[in-house]
């Protein structure tokens, strides 16, 4: 009988103000999801940044005669003497664990392969204008800087470059897009409480009679409480559940997407994105109850 009191009072709760109920879950689904893709991106960046830190690479240009550096037009283009000492420097180092040579012809065939979709940019750039240089693998990727210092305005080298430049810029791309998300969904998740506490409050406004009966009676105040604080949790739990489909959808939308573009090796399990939508779900459940049980406390003082 108390099931069912209870399961009667939750349903007359929902049904009374059915226009707040729709805008609570709808705001809840929307920060929820906001938060779970941002958790998604974290995590999927967190796995590409460990991907690539453990292959960072160093490429080291030689100068030619277009080489518009003041260094290589002081010093002129790099010889085969240059060459030859570089790659033996660079061979002795133990740091190093592979060197490969790469020619004007063989850069060039690299530019064009690699930016094939850009046939603007291929069309602008001639063979030659591609410097040849010295790819070099380390043993430890951290020992990057050491080896770069070392051939830094050398005679015949141009410029050092490493990948992990090129890898800070790209993840502080989505390091600012996670953090705008997360940002996004607390003053969604926010806005919710302040509507199910508003939800939860003309409620139990509605029911003061039966709630001052209650009272009378000898309810306790959990017994009062349990109706409104499931109302909130209800809707917590289907915001939730809605936003697990928008999750599961920036998943294999947004995130295979970020494989296409810039491909790791690395993707995210389901058991990571179960996870990310049970604490989606979870999060909206508590906010939902405990926004409705810090809301009822003034109704219920004796």
């Amino acid at each position: 009988m108390r099931a069912q009191f209870v399961l009667s009072e939750i349903w007359i709760g929902l049904r009374r103000n059915l226009t707040m109920t729709i805008a609570v879950i709808t705001t809840v689904a929307i920060s929820l999801a906001l938060f779970g893709a941002g958790m998604l991106i974290n995590q999927q960046v967190s796995a590409m940044r460990g991907y690539w830190d453990q292959r960072i690479s160093i490429t080291i240009y030689l100068c030619t005669e277009s080489s518009p550096s003041s260094h290589c037009v002081e010093n002129g283009p790099a010889t085969d003497e240059d060459r030859a000492a570089i790659q033996a420097d660079l061979e002795s180092m133990p740091e190093v664990a592979s060197v490969e040579y790469v020619d004007q012809a063989q850069a060039w065939e690299d530019f064009q392969n690699r930016f094939a979709n850009q046939q603007a940019l291929v069309e602008a750039t001639q063979e030659g204008d591609i410097p040849d240089n010295f790819r070099v693998q380390l043993v430890d990727p951290s020992q990057y800087e050491k080896v770069q210092e070392s051939f830094r305005n050398r005679a015949g080298v141009d410029m050092v470059s490493n990948d992990k430049d090129v890898l800070d810029r790209f993840f502080e791309l989505f390091d600012v897009l996670k953090w705008a998300a997360l940002t996004f969904a607390i003053v969604q998740l926010a806005a919710a409480a302040l509507l199910i506490g508003n939800t939860i409050r003309l409620s139990a406004y509605s029911r003061r009679r039966e709630t001052g009966i209650m009272r009378l009676v000898g309810a306790s105040n959990f017994y009062i409480q349990l109706p409104f604080l499931l109302e909130g949790a209800i809707c917590g739990l289907i915001g939730g559940i809605i936003a697990s489909g928008f999750i599961v959808a920036a998943r294999y939308v947004l995130l295979d997407k970020i494989q296409d573009w810039f491909y790791s090796g690395v993707r995210l399990s389901t058991g990571a994105l179960l996870s990310v939508i049970g604490m989606s779900i979870i999060l909206g459940v508590l906010l939902c109850a405990i926004a409705s049980f810090l809301t009822l406390r003034r109704y219920l003082r004796v």
